[in-house]
């Protein structure tokens, strides 16, 4: 279980790592269209992070 809390958990960083990095095209217009959908993913990626985190307590502490 150790090693599949660890893979989510990688699967998440690189993920926010991989969105962060393709919204910061040099492109100023496209950055300048995309900050607000910035704003919402990242807020959509830390409340998906905060139910896993909760999930898994959860489950360790019902097991």
């Amino acid at each position: 279980m150790g090693i599949l809390s660890v893979l989510v958990i990688l699967i998440l960083i690189i993920a926010v790592v991989s969105t962060l990095a393709l919204t910061g095209k040099p492109d100023e217009n496209y950055r300048n269209s995309t900050k607000r959908n910035t704003t919402n993913l990242t807020l959509i990626y830390v409340v998906i992070i905060f139910i896993a985190l909760v999930a898994l307590g959860i489950y360790i502490w019902l097991t």
